[in-house]
């Protein structure tokens, strides 16, 4: 072998070898997570659909932290304060998530990321009013239940 094939050899070894250390290490996805969280996020805005505050509240921490690119970081008691108007409008103000948007991660030792995209309606002066939006959500398994610690809400 002439020395041009030889260090040819070796960078492509070396290559090879530096791109399968690049790879991601992450643990996938159980399909039996992804269902879980697929069931909790239709739990959570089942309840926003219908204003039911008794069982919409309970689905967060109390050390909930809301992130949201208008409007900062918005803290638990405002966050629900924000919700409580919300159901109180004349309007009423649905969400459904965009099919095919949703993404779930396992989160070791805690729980899950949920991403996706979700679209808001309502009618508003008699004209329908549609907004998409997209989201991550943090969601903590404690003692076996499901709730979310971290929201985040941009590309309003």
């Amino acid at each position: 072998m002439n020395s041009g094939k030889a260090i040819l050899l070796i960078a492509t070894v070396s290559f090879s070898n530096v791109t399968s250390a690049q790879e991601k290490k992450v643990a996938p996805t159980s399909r039996e997570l992804y269902n879980e969280i697929v069931h909790m996020d239709s739990v959570m805005f089942n309840a926003f659909n219908t204003q039911n505050m008794s069982v919409f509240k309970p689905l967060f921490t109390e050390d909930l932290e809301w992130y949201q690119d208008n409007g900062g970081l918005i803290p638990y008691k405002t966050v629900f304060e924000n919700f409580d108007a919300t159901f109180h409008k004349e309007y009423k103000l649905t969400r459904e998530l965009v099919k095919g948007s949703l993404e779930v991660h396992p989160i070791k030792d805690y729980g899950a990321i949920e991403i996706g995209t979700h679209r808001f309606r309502h009618m508003e002066n008699g004209k329908e009013e549609i907004g998409t939006f997209k989201f991550v959500m943090i969601w903590q398994k404690k003692e076996n239940k499901w709730r979310i610690s971290r929201v985040i809400s941009y590309d309003h």
